[in-house]
Parts: C-alpha cells; sequence; structure tokens
C-alpha cells in the first residue's frame, strides 16, 4: 500500500477514537484512523451515555440516531435492589429498595435546567457502529479496520508510524504530525514510555451477554439495572437490560455480571460459568441464547502523563474505569472533545504547541475524579451487601433470615433497616452522581482568571451549580431570537469556534471580538443576550440568573464550550482585554 502524510493519525476505534474522527472531519483537519481489530466492539461494555457526551454528539449531528437506537427515557428512570430473581422462598424476587437514576428519564428538574440532552443508554456493541457510520459519512476514507499499528517514532517535526494491513499482509508508514493513541492502551501507551498508574486487579468479573425472556421474573418497566442477592450464593449480581427492540422486562437481551476469585476455576468453563449464572438467577432450566461471555478485571488506572512529545493518550489508553456509575466511555469522548479543536488551532497557526500541553493539564485530573469515583461506586455496593447481612459465608437459610428482616413487622428490626436505607440512599453517589458528570471545571493556560475565588460546592457529587467562572462548562440555557425561534445557548457557535456572550449593554465587547477575531483568522460567533433586549431574549431569565457578569460584561467561550474568559463590566479597552485573552488561550502571550 501507499505510504500516507496526514496531519493527525488515530490508532484506535472505539469511542474516543471514532468520536475524534468526527469531530476531525468537521474541523476540516484531515486525518486517519486505524484498529487493529476487524470492527467496531463485539460486547456490550459500556452503555451510559451521559449529558455532556450527548452535547458532543449532538455538536456531531449524531445524537438524534443514538436516542433513537438507545434506551427510551422512561425505561433507564429507576434502579432496584431485590432479593435474587427466583427461588423457592416467598422472598426471593421481592424489592428490596429503588431509587431513581440519572435525572429519572430526564424529569428531574437540575437536569432539564443543566442541558438540553437527556441521558441515554445504548450498548457500545451497538453505539460504536452509529458512530463509525457519520465517521463514514463525514469523511469516507479516514477509517481503516484490521489495520494494526506495528510502531512508531517521534522527531522534532512529526512521527512516523509502520502499520499492518491485517487483510494483505503489507505494510506501509504514516506520517503525521501528530498520533492519538485510543487503543486502549495495548500499545500507544506503553511504546511512548507512558505508565498507568493506580490500583489493579479489585475485582475479577466474569459477564455473559444473552437472549432470554425473563419477563415473568422481571416487573418494573423502568429499572435498567436490577441488582440482586440471592440468598442460596449470597453474592451480588446483576441483570442489566440490552434491549435492542424492548426494555424493562420485556428486554430481549441482557448482561448478567458477577465476580469471581482470582483462582476460581470455573472461570475458564463457557458451561460451568452458564451454569452458575442459572444457578444464581433461580433458573436451572432457563432457555437462552449465549452472546458473548467476556472475563475483565476491574481496575483504577490513570497514565501518569497524557502527553508524550507528539502523542496523546485518550479514553482506556489513558484511564481505565470500573463500570459502576458509567464514567469510562463518557470521559474518553470528552477527552477528544478536549483535544481535537486544540491540535486544529494548532496546525492552523492559530495558536503555539503549548496549547496542546493543556489537554494533559485539564483532563488528566478530570480523569483520575471520575477512576476514583467508578471505584468508590462499586465499594459502596459491597456495603449493602454487609447491611444486609448477606455473604457466601451465611448459609442459605441465614441469609434468608437476614433478608426477611427488611420487610419485618418487628420494632426490633428497626435499627436494622434504618442503616440499610441510609446505605442504599448512598449509592445515589453512582445515579445522581451530576456535578461529576456535567460540573468538571479546567485549570490551565488556556484559561484566563479573573480574579474570583472558587465557589464552596453544596455537595461535591449529587448537585451541579451552574457558573461562567473561568474553567466552567457553559450554562444551558435556551435563548429566542427576534422571530421568536428557541436555540440552546450551546448551539451558537459552530465546530471549531469561539462564542462571544455579552450583557445586552455589553456591545462594546462584542464589536472588539469581531475586529480580532477577523484580524487573527478565527472563527466567532459574537452577540448580546438580555431579558427584554439584547441580539437574543432571555425570556426565562435563565443566562442572566447564571452569567456572573452585570449587563455591560462579557464572557468568552472556548470551541469546547468552555468559559475562558470573564469580565465583570466593560473595561477601558475591550479590545486589549480581548486581545490578551486570545493570546493567553492560544499560548502566544
Amino acid at each position: 500500500m501507499s505510504d500516507i502524510e496526514v496531519p493527525v493519525l488515530i490508532v484506535g476505534g472505539g469511542g474516543a477514537g471514532l468520536t475524534a474522527s468526527m469531530l476531525l472531519s468537521d474541523l476540516g483537519i484531515e486525518h486517519l484512523l486505524v484498529s487493529a481489530l476487524p470492527g467496531t466492539s463485539t460486547l456490550p461494555k459500556a452503555h451510559v451515555v451521559n449529558q455532556r457526551s450527548m452535547e458532543i454528539f449532538r455538536k456531531l449531528g449524531v445524537a438524534a440516531d443514538i436516542y433513537e437506537a438507545g434506551t427510551p427515557p422512561e425505561a433507564m428512570a429507576r434502579t432496584a435492589w431485590y432479593a435474587g430473581l427466583n427461588g423457592d422462598d416467598p422472598v426471593y424476587g421481592r424489592e428490596i429498595a429503588s431509587q431513581e437514576v440519572w435525572g429519572a428519564g430526564y424529569t428531574d428538574p437540575d437536569y432539564i435546567a443543566a442541558s438540553p440532552c437527556r441521558m441515554t443508554n445504548l450498548p457500545q456493541l451497538r453505539l460504536e457502529p452509529v458512530l463509525l457510520a457519520h465517521a463514514k459519512r463525514k469523511n469516507q476514507d479516514a477509517t481503516r479496520f484490521n489495520h494494526e499499528l506495528l510502531s512508531f517514532t517521534q522527531d522534532d517535526d512529526g512521527v512516523t508510524s509502520t502499520v499492518l494491513n491485517k487483510d494483505t499482509g503489507e505494510t506501509y508508514t504514516v506520517r503525521s504530525q501528530y498520533l492519538y493513541g485510543c487503543d486502549g492502551g495495548r500499545k500507544v501507551g506503553a511504546d511512548a514510555g507512558i505508565e498507568l498508574l493506580g490500583q489493579r486487579n479489585i475485582l475479577y468479573t466474569v459477564s455473559v451477554h444473552f437472549t432470554a425472556d425473563l419477563s415473568k421474573y422481571l416487573k418494573d418497566p423502568s429499572v435498567l439495572i436490577n441488582w440482586m442477592w440471592p440468598a442460596h450464593t449470597g453474592l451480588l449480581t446483576l441483570l442489566v437490560a440490552m434491549g435492542p427492540d424492548n426494555w424493562g422486562p420485556d428486554s430481549q437481551e441482557w448482561v448478567f455480571h458477577e465476580n469471581y476469585a482470582f483462582d476460581d476455576k470455573r472461570v475458564a468453563d463457557d458451561e460451568a460459568l452458564i451454569a452458575n449464572m442459572k444457578n444464581a438467577l433461580g433458573l436451572p432450566d432457563l432457555e437462552l441464547t449465549v452472546n458473548k461471555i467476556s472475563r475483565w478485571t476491574f481496575e483504577a488506572l490513570v497514565a501518569e502523563r497524557f502527553q508524550e512529545g507528539r502523542v496523546f493518550l485518550l479514553g482506556d489508553a489513558a484511564h481505565r474505569h470500573g463500570p459502576t456509575g458509567g464514567l469510562g466511555l463518557n470521559t474518553a469522548i470528552q477527552d477528544a472533545y478536549n483535544l481535537c479543536w486544540k491540535t486544529a488551532a494548532v496546525l492552523r497557526g492559530q495558536a503555539s504547541p503549548g496549547l496542546l500541553e493543556t489537554y494533559q493539564a485539564e483532563r488528566q485530573p478530570v480523569a483520575a475524579t471520575n477512576v476514583r469515583r467508578s471505584t468508590e461506586n462499586a465499594m459502596n455496593h459491597m456495603a449493602i451487601g454487609e447491611a444486609l447481612g448477606v455473604s457466601p459465608a451465611n448459609s442459605t437459610e441465614d441469609n434468608l433470615a437476614s433478608l426477611r428482616r427488611v420487610w419485618s413487622e418487628d420494632a426490633a428490626d428497626d435499627g436494622f433497616r434504618a442503616v440499610l436505607s441510609a446505605v442504599i440512599a448512598a449509592q445515589s453517589m453512582e445515579f445522581r452522581e451530576h456535578n461529576v458528570e456535567v460540573g468538571f471545571r479546567y485549570d490551565s493556560a488556556a484559561i484566563v482568571p479573573d480574579g474570583s475565588q472558587e465557589p464552596e460546592p453544596i455537595e461535591e457529587i449529587r448537585i451541579y451549580q451552574p457558573s461562567t467562572r473561568p474553567g466552567s462548562p457553559l450554562p444551558h440555557a435556551w435563548l429566542e431570537d427576534h422571530r421568536g425561534n428557541r436555540s440552546a445557548v450551546q448551539d451558537l457557535g459552530g465546530s471549531g469556534e469561539y462564542i462571544l456572550i455579552a450583557g445586552e449593554e455589553g456591545r462594546e465587547w462584542v464589536e472588539a471580538a469581531r475586529r480580532i477575531a477577523s484580524e487573527e483568522g478565527l472563527a466567532l460567533n459574537a452577540f448580546t443576550v438580555g431579558h427584554s433586549s439584547g441580539d437574543y431574549l432571555d425570556p426565562r431569565c435563565a443566562w442572566i440568573r447564571d452569567r456572573g457578569h452585570t449587563a455591560a460584561g462579557a464572557i468568552l467561550v472556548r470551541p469546547d464550550k468552555f468559559i475562558a474568559f470573564r469580565a465583570d463590566k466593560a473595561g477601558d479597552s475591550p479590545d486589549d482585554e480581548l486581545r490578551q485573552a486570545f493570546l493567553s488561550i492560544a499560548g502566544r502571550s
């Protein structure tokens, strides 16, 4: 095959790689994606897609297809804990507790106010083909599966990679200015000399993706994830609905998860694993079709650095999470959103390479938080088992006796129920970690501080507080033009485009921003917003409530929808202030 020269080589065709490909296409940056795998994922793997990720997919024109294929909101409104699924004792199948999850199907006012996008659920084996189809639509020739990166070397001007076409056995070289490692940590990070640090082998888990009719045993159509504590095993087991056409109890496909000891010989025997799953479900005669069995370890790892010269790590190559909270895939998607606009700015000569160094400064702390949160979420599930008094060390009768206390009328069990209720309520750390999902903030050279103090959070995990303090994500608000057309504020900037939003008396900021953008060749949309006057109107006062400046002030929003600069009012020279802000962001001051 012919050797190739391209600005960016993406290695890996999962969530991070395909998102990066789409973003670079929309930014007009030529690139090539290669993946050693023959196609997209064959495993359900990650499935929860949060509001920030859906905002990115909305910008890419992919959101509608993801929503159409994903779980209806009413079928992912709750999660529940049960005393097993089926068994001889009346306790089996009883609901221990339930709680709302992830905005309760976009009915929670906090989630509605936070974003124009609702969360959704789409298993990775169905999400990735959607992303690939859109990546090909944007650039038909940019993706090559079954093409394996063999090696790469860096020099001052770029990266030279050797790639094997596994279909033909031919090799070819790719010369790129930058290389994105989106390969799950299989090769790029290790070959770049970057180590993943943290906890390995926390839990060993087997997941079985199967097709079966479980509608006789599950009754709540609003529940997506079923957490079960069967008395005869004493082990937490999970059942997750996988659709694809029906959801809730009528789902055709399911994923079953259970933890195993590392030396358990059943792990290597598919038949033994299926028999164990049927036993845990209390359905020894269940008719099912096994689609896939996967064996994996729960890890909590973050790369010691996200950049080595011209090589960048994204997604699982940079951070590995447990599945609890659904943070891994979403962190990967948001890695790409952070890095791609910066790469485009440098390639166009609008920014210095120093802008790329802010990728690690901004994304590594977010990844570290999300990895920690995934682990904490998992550990609290174990605490629920302890509070229930259910354990594999107990006899079946002892576990049943403990479970019966959940519904006991005996006042002596009131304390038991109070402790259990508190531990289960705490699991909202996973199912309502709204501030973790949408409220993360950046601190780097690409953010211009305004001297304000970082606000004390009301609650670090569960409560997102919109803000325009530099480094914060752009708050959501619906605005109207003078014809009554409604737009989300984040939709008023295109790919790679800055947004300057001034108050109704801030016309000077708008004019200054337009002059500077024209001189610097930057894409920018600048406008004023007020309740009753301005280029856009704020009929619900949602923007005015959160904008954080006077009617004469303004904010500058980066292409990735994070606040880069804020002025409370018009200063002596808006031109000078904005020019310095743009130069600081670009690493050119």
